[in-house]
């Protein structure tokens, strides 16, 4: 650091003292060759001298044709053309033998540049001259002149058409290099003063101040800029959803295991064991731990007789349950794992004390072995809300679905009959998009079944209305997001973190 103030000190020195005798500086480029400076620390003191109005300058741009170092080698020893042109004889050589006189990549350029030029003719048996003489190798010529005039571009002698074919070849680069014109300013001095930055005790008490000049202080500068933490939109919006379910009298269920049985995530849910969504193909199966050991065991018999032999009106699926596959582990594949074992423990209470109606939610994360693409990921996060209570009807369902999604700010919905294993009847939720000027999916709902319920042990009169979104897809929507990769993922851009506005969810109003 100290070296290079030392070195723009002797270039604002040099500059000031030639202006003292000199009207100007025409060229900052020219004047560093001439000083034997560095024409980067003249331009860093022009630049510093102009800030303090000691000089006004403007800025040049001078532009220069360089040969490259192919370039270079044609100007030497001449172009391809020309030297193959002058390695046939008069009777002529075989294409084999001609090759042996250039390496493979000079060749093909010589062999199609000479044939161009309609100096050679390529026969079936031998190469031979079209023509007995040539002048003059016309890309030598034109280099050895930019190499030894090193013409500005502007007063370059050589057709534009030249210049193409040249560049065309990458026989020559332009060179840009940009410099200063500079002229005296309105507080020029032959030296620099020396000014106060800070005014301290000791010139208040040495009054020292009254002869000093101060650096003026600029008042529009931007200060440094703020560090700290920023939330993720995708915290934001889960903030604002959470407070909407708070406020509907929701309880949030605890969701800290990713880990599951496919039990409590499959089997619970009265999905049959042969169900594709068990394949490995579209679930993430542990090695390491492989199975659980920790199941309910008079529940877990009632799960199984419920599949294979039904109950409570059911006749259910009639196929040989396997506790092998209930027992293996996985990672959650959606977070009405975590309601089924909240249902479990409610059964429980009902068994020791009088059924009270409950509301639940989450939001958390889920892991699909889904390929990923520009709406899918391996792993996001899910929205689930459940209400168990006495007499609950799809009326119901319907009345709490437009509820909460009037609250997100969207209430023209529609419902579409759908199909889950464990929810009958079960509805497709669709909004309308005001942006997309038509009707999205934004999430699915039903009511749990019977052949769910009843084995946990919840009384025959309580029905559980339930439904879930992904968090992600109403993220994308509100902050203008096309791919789930850009939100959630280790390609996201950290600026988004830091420039993404509020979370308008529940704010807005008609």
């Amino acid at each position: 650091m100290a070296d290079s103030d030392h070195r723009r000190a002797i270039a604002e020195a040099a500059v000031l003292r030639h202006l003292q005798n000199h009207h100007e500086i025409a060229d900052s480029l020219l004047f560093a060759a001439q000083a034997k400076l560095n024409p980067d620390d003249i331009a860093n003191a022009i630049k510093s001298l102009t800030g303090h109005r000691y000089v006004d300058s403007q800025e040049i741009t001078k532009e220069t044709w360089l040969l490259t170092e192919e370039g270079k080698t044609y100007a030497v020893h001449g172009s391809p053309e020309m030297q193959l042109f002058l390695s046939i004889p008069q009777e002529g050589i075989t294409k084999d033998e001609l090759q042996k006189k250039f390496d493979e990549s000079s060749f093909k350029i010589a062999c199609a540049q000479a044939a161009k030029n309609r100096w050679v003719d390529f026969g079936k048996q031998l190469v031979t001259r079209k023509i007995q003489h040539v002048d003059n190798d016309k890309v030598q010529t034109l280099l050895l002149r930019i190499q030894d005039g090193k013409d500005n571009v502007s007063t370059i002698d050589i057709s534009q058409d030249d210049i193409k074919a040249l560049t065309k070849r990458k026989l020559i680069s332009l060179q840009v290099k940009k410099g200063f014109s500079v002229t005296r300013g309105p507080n020029y001095a032959p030296q620099r003063k020396k000014v106060a930055t800070d005014l301290t005790r000791d010139m208040l008490q040495s009054g020292d101040w009254k002869n000093l000049e101060f650096k003026e202080f600029n008042l529009n500068a931007k200060g440094a800029p703020t560090e700290g933490g920023c939330l993720h939109p995708l915290l934001k919006v889960r903030k604002q959803l959470k407070d909407i379910f708070l406020q509907m009298g929701f309880a949030e269920m605890p969701t800290n295991n990713y880990v599951e049985s496919s039990f409590w995530n499959f089997d619970a849910l009265f999905q049959p064991q042969q169900h594709p969504a068990r394949d490995s193909h579209d679930t993430f199966f542990l090695k390491v731990p492989l199975t659980t050991k920790e199941l309910p065991e008079d529940y877990v018999e009632r799960v199984k007789h419920i599949h294979e032999s039904g109950g409570h009106q059911s006749r259910g699926y009639g196929y040989d349950w396997k506790r092998e596959e209930a027992d293996k582990n996985l990672l959650r594949t959606h977070t009405t794992a975590v309601s089924s074992r909240m249902l479990y423990l409610l059964a429980q209470d009902c068994a020791q004390k009088p059924f009270a109606p409950k509301k639940y939610f989450s939001i958390d994360r889920v892991f699909r072995n889904e390929a990923v693409d520009r709406t899918h990921l391996a792993e996001f996060h899910q929205i689930e809300g459940l209400i168990c209570d006495r007499g609950l009807t799809l009326g119901d369902l319907i009345g709490v679905l437009e509820d909460f999604f009037s609250r997100l700010g969207m209430s023209n919905l529609k419902f579409k009959p759908a199909y889950n294993p464990y929810t009958e009847p079960s509805m497709e939720i669709f909004g309308y998009h005001k942006g997309f000027g038509k009707y999205v999916e934004i999430g699915n709902s039903g009511m749990f079944r019977p052949e769910m319920l009843l084995p946990m042990g919840l009384p025959e009169d309580v029905s559980v209305i339930a439904w879930g979104l992904s968090l992600e897809r109403p993220t994308m929507i509100l902050y203008g997001v096309d791919n789930i990769r850009d939100l959630f993922g280790h390609k996201v851009d950290l600026g988004l973190m830091k420039k993404n506005p509020i979370c308008r969810i529940g704010l807005e109003c008609d």
